[in-house]
């Protein structure tokens, strides 16, 4: 049996940990060759060999999103390695920056890295592939955003006002490409159960001088606000990876 996108090939940003992890899995399900991208490069190297033990190819190459040399890097060995096509780009670097910090107490480089990675880190590999993406006139290009870039969160000015400029930048991109069948679009995930979570439950915590359980509870009630997960619940990354784009 033939799957949705046997043979494509792909990139995937912020890819080692959590549901970017997830993602490349799912993908690599699906028939996806890809290239890996993130920081570190040891859960890189443990991932590749996942998506390699199920029959197909990984490119490990550890990337800061940040730096336009270095995306511009990933991007040309994927063409290399790969036959010369990209056909799917996941944008999934990101950060969660300044944690119960009202707006008048953020460091503005703390604001500055935020937007940097958040914003700038999907820009960079979205630029560096739309070119061939519009040559071949195929491309599926996914940014993880978050229910935080759907309406205000108290605190978190820097990441929230990340994921709503991310929504404007994938509106305006979608527009400007779509007359290439080069498809793009955000995904708004809430809470998503994993390390990430913790640590921001544990955080919050200590801010507020109360413990993690409690804080993982009103964390939940939030999201829950815009979202209904089963009650006491919250999805974990492979519950809430995105849809596989349909091969088109």
């Amino acid at each position: 049996m033939t799957r949705s996108l046997e043979n494509r090939i792909g990139i995937v940003t912020g890819a080692a940990k959590g549901m970017g992890r997830e993602i490349c899995l799912a993908l690599a399900g699906e028939g996806v060759h890809l290239a890996l991208a993130a920081r570190e490069a040891e859960p890189l190297l443990a991932l590749g060999r996942e998506i390699e033990a199920v029959g197909r190819r990984a490119l490990v190459q550890p990337t800061d999103v940040t730096d336009e040399a270095a995306v511009s890097a990933l991007v040309e060995r994927t063409l290399a390695t790969f036959g010369g096509r990209i056909d799917i780009l996941v944008n999934g670097a990101g950060v969660t920056g300044p944690i119960e910090t009202p707006v008048w107490e953020i460091k503005s480089e703390d604001w500055d890295h935020v937007l940097a990675v958040n914003l700038r880190g999907t820009f960079l590999p979205t630029k560096h592939v739309l070119p061939t993406m519009i040559a071949q006139r195929y491309g599926k290009i996914i940014n993880i955003s978050g229910t935080s870039g759907l309406r205000g969160y108290k605190n978190r000015a820097a990441y929230s006002s990340s994921k709503w400029a991310l929504r404007g930048f994938t509106r305006t991109v979608a527009l400007e490409v779509g007359p290439y069948n080069v498809n793009v679009n955000a995904l708004h995930p809430g809470i998503v159960a994993g390390d990430r979570m913790e640590r921001l439950c544990r955080e919050k915590a200590r801010a507020r001088g109360s413990s993690p359980e409690r804080s993982t509870t009103s964390t939940s009630r939030r999201w829950r606000s815009a979202a209904s997960p089963p009650p006491g619940t919250s999805p974990t990354p492979s519950s809430s990876s995105p849809p596989m784009p349909r091969r088109t």
